[in-house]
């Protein structure tokens, strides 16, 4: 099957979708898959207002149905809710394409944080409503975000799980971080919408350190001057670190999954988290991890859990079932009508 993703989010970026969607291209390729993408490469972009680590990229509708049609897929996904995924929407419902799309990020939330103003939230959730009303399948990480989804009025809501890479994270040597234990880890994005200062808060013993980057950096490095703030981490780097915990703390409220649960957890590192949704499916309490009210209280009992059974608790996950969920929520797109194809894809071309 020939399958095209469209996405706003594409590396260098560093997020939970990037990496999803590059394990899930790769396991769809494994399985015989022709996956396409037209992604931000080689595209105008600019910053996002009020994040500007994270870029927007452009096209034109007509581009954007000269390159579909070029790539004749089987199956369209569209994975974003940026300009990208805007514009192949309009270009879906004008050729009428059917579609699937994909719920990774609760951007309602995450705009209500950073422009803190009446009416931001309904108002964000309603253009998150009409963006998805058309698809054939809302594919969401959890169960938990699928009921909320639901409980918002969206329809054709399907669950498409995540998975970890087993031969990166795993139990290795616990000897890289050389600081007082325990040592409490958080790991992601220093943004406003991910609760750290509830992290930096936390009333305990030993060292907390924080692997990641972003626009809170500063504040949080003045807010907290004995915590060490590592940076972003990749590959076996950033592997270690996670193993090298004694727990991961994920102070998010608004996270849709958040793989840095599933990182840790398959490293051996017990997750301590709120009860809300996202840990409360991918966290089985006492086992992988703890979950309570309050941060002090699960980081608590998270620091009792066994290591190896935090590990093999963590085996339900993988990239090759995340894989199969897609494929089987994927439907038949059609195609675009010939008698506008030959002329659009021919003004597309260079001149």
């Amino acid at each position: 099957m020939r399958i095209l993703i469209v996405t706003d989010a594409w590396s260098p970026q560093v997020n939970g979708v990037v990496r999803t969607l590059n394990a899930l291209i790769g396991e769809l390729r494994a399985k015989g898959h022709d996956v396409r993408t037209i992604n931000p490469d080689g595209r105008p972009s600019w910053p996002m207002p009020l994040y500007r680590e994270i870029t927007l990229t452009g096209t034109s509708v007509a581009q954007m149905t000269a390159e579909i049609a070029a790539i004749a897929p089987d199956a369209l996904h569209i994975a974003t809710e940026g300009p990208l995924g805007w514009t192949a929407r309009r270009v879906c419902l004008r050729e009428g394409l059917r579609f699937t799309t994909g719920f990774h990020t609760r951007f309602a939330e995450y705009a209500a944080a950073r422009l803190p103003l009446p009416g931001v939230l309904s108002l964000g959730w309603h253009v998150l409503r009409q963006f998805h009303r058309p698809s054939q399948a809302v594919m969401v990480p959890t169960k938990s975000i699928g009921a909320e989804l639901e409980r918002r009025a969206f329809s054709n809501v399907r669950i498409w799980t995540r998975g970890v890479d087993r031969s990166l994270f795993k139990p290795h040597a616990r000897d890289r971080l050389d600081l007082p234990r325990p040592i409490l880890l958080y790991a992601g994005r220093l943004a406003v919408e991910k609760g750290i200062d509830d992290f930096i808060r936390l009333k305990t013993s030993g060292t907390k350190v924080l692997a990641g980057d972003g626009p809170e950096r500063a504040r949080l490095e003045k807010l907290a001057p004995d915590a060490h703030f590592l940076g972003f981490l990749h590959g076996e780097d950033y592997a270690r670190t996670l193993a090298a915990a004694d727990v991961m703390v994920f102070p998010s409220r608004t996270d849709t999954f958040g793989l840095v649960m599933l990182e840790a957890m398959a490293c051996g590192t017990p997750v301590a988290a709120y009860n809300a949704p996202s840990p409360l499916d991918v966290v089985e309490d006492g086992v992988t991890g703890a979950i309570a009210e309050t941060l002090e209280e699960s980081v608590t009992r998270a620091l009792t859990l066994d290591r190896a059974g935090v590990c093999e608790g963590s085996m339900r996950f993988s990239w090759k079932s995340c894989a199969d969920m897609f494929e089987s929520w994927l439907v038949p797109c059609g195609t675009i009508r010939a008698r506008r194809t030959s002329s659009l894809f021919a003004s597309s071309l260079p001149r």
